[in-house]
């Protein structure tokens, strides 16, 4: 298949080359030159524009950091909609504002074009690993037609309901996390200064009632969970600036439906100050180094 990947960043590269590895030909263009370089020693079709990208492809998939980023890539006169061929499927794997979606798919619907959102689970160890969840908003014989792809780059893909539906999963699903980690965080550390061996402490929550997904995958404590990036600096796998951009639009999508979610709440105010005292680009399991301070 002929298949145009824009937005080659952390995640992007990633899945781009699992569909390579799975003989799909891959045209790929982002416009930062430095991500295009990384990936020269590869076997992708490379372009300088995204008319070149899309003009000759079957599917365009997108994952790009905000939805600001989405509507430029999308509308524009040099965009994706106004250069694809008719009957091109478009791919957007970006989690973004239910908004800038809305005025994606308006477009594209105007233009005959078949759009869906597939926002991911799973980090960059998920992205190049292929064993991404995606959480996919399409009819169902669209999600049945573009799952097999989908799967080129995951181990799950999800049909969450109509457009829309998987950014409202990716969402809610980060909200989960990211309260779960500052949970973890502050459990972890009261463990630590009440005397606990942090070992002994994981052992028994790990099989008790406080275990979770993020406990097992992405511990905040270094050398107790081998994934864990406190092992390494707390390297992103999942940055904390991206946390605090995915509990933003949490909290933007519960105020449309005239929802208080105050512990969701709380979470983001504690990743803002996290990230604006300049640990943006730590993981956001790197949350923990603010907890012990306080």
């Amino acid at each position: 298949m002929k298949i145009a990947f824009l937005g080659l960043g952390n995640m992007g590269k990633g899945m781009a080359l699992n569909l390579l590895n799975a003989n799909h030909e891959v045209h790929i263009y982002d416009v930062n030159a430095e991500a295009m370089s990384e990936l020269e020693e590869y076997n992708f079709v490379t372009h300088n524009s995204i008319e070149d990208a899309v003009e000759s492809v079957e599917v365009v998939i997108t994952m790009l950091p905000e939805g600001k980023h989405v509507k430029d890539v999308y509308l524009g006169d040099k965009g994706v909609i106004n250069n694809v061929k008719p009957n091109t499927i478009l791919i957007d794997c970006s989690t973004i504002d239910m908004n800038s979606l809305r005025e994606v798919e308006k477009k594209a619907k105007i233009e005959g074009l078949l759009i869906l959102d597939a926002p991911v689970s799973g980090g960059v160890v998920g992205a190049d690993n292929g064993t991404l969840t995606f959480m996919v908003g399409a009819g169902e014989d669209e999600f049945n037609l573009i799952s097999p792809l989908l799967l080129n780059m995951g181990k799950k893909v999800v049909h969450a309901g109509d457009v829309g539906a998987g950014q409202a999963a990716k969402i809610c699903n980060n909200m989960i996390l990211g309260t779960t980690m500052v949970a973890l965080s502050e459990s972890f550390t009261m463990a630590k200064k009440l005397g606990l061996d942090l070992n002994t402490f994981f052992e028994i929550s790990s099989k008790a009632t406080g275990m979770s997904w993020a406990m097992l995958n992405h511990l905040p404590v270094a050398g107790i969970i081998e994934t864990a990036a406190a092992n390494n600096n707390y390297k992103p796998g999942f940055a904390a600036s991206m946390m605090l951009k995915d509990l933003t639009l949490a909290q933007d999508s519960a105020s449309s439906v005239n929802l208080e979610t105050p512990l969701g709440a709380l979470t983001q105010k504690l990743y803002k100050q996290f990230t604006e005292s300049g640990n943006g680009e730590l993981d956001y399991t790197a949350i923990i180094k603010m907890i012990e301070k306080n």
